[in-house]
């Protein structure tokens, strides 16, 4: 679904020209969920802009299999003057989409997952894992395929956190979704991924790639003999 060959980004600047990434190579399978860690500063949003193709390589080759992308931020972004309804609906607006058919397919997944009962509602009535999940509906109202995810849960307490990492997975995994996240959390990353990237300082490269294959679930997975030493061994390729 999106591959990165050897990928260079160097930004450029009055005051001189910072290289971002540097020979980047990875790869994300249809279906797969790939977490992208490294240090703070690496270029990790630089990635996802990539991705996206808000920005476009300096070098090498980014293949991407076709359908659109979805992006999710870090915060909610939540238009307070809309409801719930409206602030899904958006997506579909913007891409002039707005069909009664596309519109009933956003109600019934905000349905599907939980939202029934706050439609009609607005954002500032919601806590902050509900204001979550109802970003990520919106994102998955305009059908994409690919899910491109920039620390989505950095801005939400530590309880709530773990309950939203749950949530997002099986709804991401339940539609069938490809997903990219990128987060400084290693804990994040196994719980949520099927594979783990990980990156160098910038100009990030990959350091090292690992498949997480124990538990099915990211509270399953927390809870796992092999959580632990996965952990270890991502903690030391960062280098902290």
């Amino acid at each position: 679904m999106l591959e990165f060959e050897n990928v260079s980004y160097t930004y450029h600047t009055k005051s001189g020209e910072t290289s971002a990434v540097k020979e980047l190579s990875f790869s994300v399978e249809k279906g797969q969920f790939v977490s992208v860690i490294g240090p703070s500063g690496c270029g990790k949003s630089t990635i996802l802009s990539l991705a996206a193709g808000l920005l476009f390589p300096s070098s090498g080759k980014i293949s991407r299999g076709g359908g659109e992308f979805g992006y999710m931020l870090q915060r909610d972004a939540l238009f307070e003057w809309r409801t719930v309804e409206q602030n899904i609906f958006l997506p579909l607006e913007v891409k002039k989409r707005n069909t009664a058919q596309m519109r009933a397919k956003a109600v019934a997944l905000a349905e599907k997952y939980g939202l029934k009962d706050f439609l009609k509602k607005s954002p500032s009535q919601l806590s902050g894992g509900m204001r979550q999940r109802v970003a990520l509906i919106r994102t998955l109202a305009a059908e994409p395929e690919i899910l491109l995810l920039d620390e989505p849960f950095s801005a939400l307490d530590y309880q709530t956190r773990l309950e939203v990492c749950d949530d997002v997975q099986a709804i991401i995994k339940s539609e069938k979704k490809t997903a990219l996240l990128v987060t400084h959390d290693i804990s994040e990353a196994i719980a949520l991924s099927d594979k783990v990237v990980v990156l160098s300082a910038r100009p990030a490269h990959v350091v090292a790639e690992h498949p997480i294959d124990f538990a099915d679930t990211p509270k399953a997975r927390r809870n796992d003999v092999h959580f632990a030493g996965t952990f270890e061994i991502l903690r030391k390729e960062l280098g902290i």
